[in-house]
This record gives C-alpha cells, structure tokens and sequence, in this order.
C-alpha cells in the first residue's frame, strides 16, 4: 500500500477524512433539524445553537448530578432539549406564524442569547470535560480510527435517514407536510394541526440536542459552542436548500469533508471554505442544491 496520496501522507489525508466526517456528522444533524423547522414552520430557528449546547449541558448535569452515563443521556437529553423547545413554541412561537418571519427570528435569537448567557453565568466560559463513552479504536494500516468517531458518524448517519423516512414516507409526515400548506384541509380529517406543528419543532429543536449530546465527548461542554458552530450550519442550509431535508443531509457530509481535506491541502483556508461554496451555489443557483423556488 502506498505511503502517500497526491503527494500528501495518507495517514494524514485518513485523519483529515476522519475529522471531516465527524463534522459533517454534526452539519448533517444540525441542519436537518433546521430544515425540519423552516420547510414545515417557515421559521428560521436560531436558538438552534443554544439548544445544540443544551443538549450537551444536559448530558453533562445528568452524568455529574444523577451518575447516568452517555447512553441515558444520549435518550434523556433530546428529551429534555425537545420538550424546552415544545415550550417555547406553545408560549411564544405560535403567536408570530401569521406575521412577518422576521419577528420569529428575532424571538429566537434573543432567546438563544439569553439561554447562553444564563449558563455562561452559571458555569463561566470554560469548558466541562466529558468522558469517552467508549475507549480503544480501530487499527488499520492507514490510520488509527478510535471507535466514538466512527459511533457518531454511524449514529449520525442512521438518524438522518430515519429522519428523512418519517418525514417523507409515513403518514405522519405526510400530515406534517399537509398541515403547513392547506391546515384546513388537514383539520377535515381530524388532525389537530397546532399539535403538529408543535411536535415539528419539538422534533427539530431534539435533533439539535442529541447532536450536542454526540459531541460532548469531542469538544469541552461550553455555553459558547452553539455559537461558534450555528453560522456555518446555516451556510450548510442554504447550500443545501432551504427546507430540503436531503439537501440537509448531503451538504452536512459533503462540506464537512471538503473541509476537512481543506485542511490538509491549505489550512489557512478551512475556515471559509464552506462559505465560499455558499456564495457559489447563490451565484450559481440560489434556491440552494436541493432547494425550490417558491
């Protein structure tokens, strides 16, 4: 087996992948979970960063406070995380559907806003460790892949496809769907459309959660890492389409691993290279790669 890959050692290029894909993990769920949100609420949720590190604080307090390990966390958080959002839209959210988007978006971010501040008052600006849930990994000629990695791109992977079916091959979702362009028509068949909706939200602002809880072991539980991550989960959405779940999805991996091989090719680089595809692809096609025009 070669040493090298395009002049580049293949150890090196194994790792970048590695990382790569274990972003685009989080890209993938973040952004379906947004998609979700704004295909069937048209709302552009973003508390969606805060509620991503909720998820992880969350999976943090239930380990130090109650001993419940990752697994607990990884079914109880998104839990916690999808009822707090079930809240929110229930007392707050429900009463902006029939005026302009732009006041959803507000009450959003001035909600993330408050929720970072009361836990950067709560824990400071440091980080909270999180222990590996699962030690050793896999030894390959290429490269060591230690076995949480490859979890949470498996785990990732399987979410977003039982996502996509719910939503686009059950009845459920095709309700979900139906209750955003004719509720009238939704409500003839005895569906109560504001739970509906109420449960979309709550679905997608879960997915945000249990991405947080994914990436604790990662990354330092931190009140600040909702914000680092959630503009260029944003830049995957619009790449992707706005609404679009596969487009969700396919940008998620996709941009994660082109920016990871950025990385290795031109480090200086990597941390604009998604938002440069974004103003190729509004250049190109502003819908988005799996968008429509509406």
């Amino acid at each position: 087996m070669p040493d090298t890959l395009f002049g580049f050692p293949l150890a090196a290029v194994a790792g970048q992948v590695l990382v790569g894909m274990i972003n685009g993990s989080l890209y993938a769920l973040m952004s379906l979970g947004l998609a979700i949100i704004f295909g069937l609420l048209r709302v552009v949720n973003f508390a969606h960063g805060a509620q991503y590190m909720l998820g992880a604080f969350v999976a943090w307090g239930l380990l130090e406070y109650l001993g419940l390990n990752y697994w607990w966390a990884l079914v109880l958080a998104p839990l916690v995380v999808g009822l707090s959002g079930v809240a929110l839209e229930r007392t707050l959210l429900r009463r902006l559907y029939h005026i302009d988007h732009v006041y959803a978006l507000l009450l959003t971010f001035g909600f993330a806003l408050i929720l970072e501040g009361v836990f950067r008052y709560k824990f400071g600006a440091t980080g909270q460790p999180y222990p590996n849930p699962i030690a050793g990994g896999l030894d390959t000629p290429m490269a060591f892949f230690p076995w949480y990695r490859l979890w949470v791109i498996a785990a990732s992977m399987g979410m977003c496809i039982l996502t996509w079916f719910v939503i686009e091959r059950t009845k459920l979702g095709s309700y979900l769907r139906a209750a955003t362009e004719n509720p009238n028509l939704v409500r003839t068949f005895g569906v109560r459309v504001p739970r509906m909706l109420m449960l979309t939200y709550g679905l997608g602002v879960a997915l945000a959660g249990f991405s947080g809880v994914m990436a604790a072991p990662i990354y330092q539980v931190n009140p600040l890492m909702g914000s680092q991550l959630i503009i260029v989960v944003f830049a995957v959405v619009v790449i992707g389409g706005m609404g679009s779940i596969v487009g969700a999805i396919v940008a998620g991996f996709g941009l994660g691993v082109l920016e990871g091989i950025t990385k290795l090719v031109y480090p200086d680089g990597a941390g604009m290279v998604v938002f440069v595809v974004m103003l190729i692809v509004l250049a190109v096609r502003p819908q988005g790669l799996f968008g429509s025009l509406r």
